[in-house]
């Protein structure tokens, strides 16, 4: 996990927690119109933190992610890693911008899934 994608991912949490403990407040104040302002700050903030927790690692592919294997450049697939044939190079580029690695895209012209696989 590179420096910036980890401040990210730590802010997203602090601010959900903050949003959800803010509620909570509120709905023990029990003013009038707090408990409903506060029941939607705990909602909204454990969404943050379950959406930030359950997260997919980048642009990894759901096979890799449960084989466990090892990120590769960029955070795309590992290096050495074979593309299903049915994965067709796609024109598009773009750097990573924690990496500056250069990725390219491989599409499933079937469905439209991707893969991004660092370009040497």
């Amino acid at each position: 996990m590179s420096w910036g994608f980890g401040v990210a991912r730590i802010l997203v949490l602090a601010v959900g927690l903050t949003m959800a403990l803010a509620g909570l407040f509120l709905i023990a104040v029990e003013g009038p119109g707090l408990s409903i302002t506060g029941i939607w700050l705990v909602g909204i903030g454990i969404a943050f933190m379950i959406g930030t927790l359950i997260e997919r690692v980048r642009y990894r592919s759901e096979a890799t992610d449960r084989s466990g294997a090892p990120t590769g450049p960029g955070g795309g697939e590992p290096i050495g890693a074979q593309i299903e044939p049915r994965f067709r190079r796609s024109d598009e580029v773009f750097i990573d911008p924690t990496s500056s690695r250069t990725m390219r895209v491989w599409v499933d012209p079937g469905n439209g899934e991707r893969r991004y696989v660092a370009e040497e």
